[in-house]
């Protein structure tokens, strides 16, 4: 059955693109969250409420899983803990069932990783190896 123009995205057709890194598949994307926090201002003699105001955005950290195939998050997590800092800017794209058409972009500004964990190992299963990479960035804007 095709597609049709309102029906909801299937949200398992996706890839990330971070810069120089090459086009990742990943099996999980998590935190594409943005708030915005109110401010509160008490106007002096008006007691019955508070006015609210928009204040700051606020970005989630985004969390991608993978299974491990080679290196590059691990090193790019690594050189920062060494002092060497590298922002990347990349985006998120959702693609239609076929794989074909980008339905939906989102563009990260100057990500940086903020945690690495490797993959549960356990003798007794016949799992992939997974690592999960948490990137704090500075920005998040849909695009499509």
């Amino acid at each position: 059955m095709a597609q049709r123009p309102n029906d909801p995205v299937p949200a398992f057709r996706f890839e990330i693109d971070l810069d120089e890194l090459p086009v990742a598949g990943f099996s999980e994307v998590g935190g594409l969250s943005v708030e915005l926090e109110p401010q509160d201002y008490a106007e002096g003699g008006m007691n019955s409420h508070t006015h609210k105001f928009p204040g700051r955005t606020k970005q989630a950290n985004l969390t991608f899983k993978r299974g491990i195939v080679d290196r590059k998050m691990w090193d790019w997590f690594y050189d920062l803990t060494l002092g060497k800092v590298k922002f990347r800017n990349g985006s998120i794209r959702l693609r239609d069932p076929s794989g074909g058409q980008v339905v939906m972009e989102w563009y990260i500004y100057k990500a940086f990783p903020t945690k690495w964990s490797g993959p549960e190992l356990n003798a007794t299963q016949n799992s992939v190896a997974v690592e999960t990479l948490e990137l704090a960035h500075q920005g998040l804007e849909r695009r499509q």
